[in-house]
């Protein structure tokens, strides 16, 4: 019997000893936005767009997307879409999808993960509530249009 419990004890205990010994590979120069495409009277129109400023591309690029959060005094969730890109050049960008200006008001979450070489990285991006506003606006760098940006 005590046989059986070693074992069971060393099959549930591995994927924590096997996190453990993974090397935390740090996402740098990699940056989630969205721009301010075009405005009209009626409407604007946004965009989000993944941004490569390394200085080498990246690879098996696949990003999900959801919003959500509390509107109304209710908890709301969009629907969770996938992107993929088979290669991001360095210094580029690429455009993930276009998004409603009625979601700012919920966490956007857009989780990245890619590979350089053999080496898988990934990280969480969130536009928290009300964060997508003209007081945090900036130039976006290699994307040349005005939005918010988490690097």
């Amino acid at each position: 019997m005590a046989d059986i419990d070693r074992y069971s004890y060393q099959l549930f205990n591995a994927p924590i000893d096997m996190i453990k010994d993974l090397p935390e590979n740090k996402v740098k120069d990699i940056a989630i936005a969205v721009a301010l495409e075009k405005e009209s009277a009626e409407s604007k129109i946004w965009y989000v767009y993944l941004i490569n400023l390394k200085k080498e591309p990246i690879e098996n690029v696949l990003i999900t997307s959801k919003g959500y959060g509390e509107k109304n005094g209710e908890q709301v969730k969009t629907s969770t879409l996938r992107h993929m890109f088979p290669l991001v050049e360095e210094g580029s960008y690429k455009l993930i999808e276009p998004i409603d200006e009625q979601t700012f008001g919920l966490n956007n979450e857009y989780w990245l993960s890619f590979y350089i070489g053999k080496n898988i990285y990934d990280k969480k991006f969130i536009f928290l509530p009300e964060s997508i506003v003209e007081l945090n606006f900036i130039k976006l760098p290699v994307v040349n249009k005005v939005g918010v940006m988490i690097l």
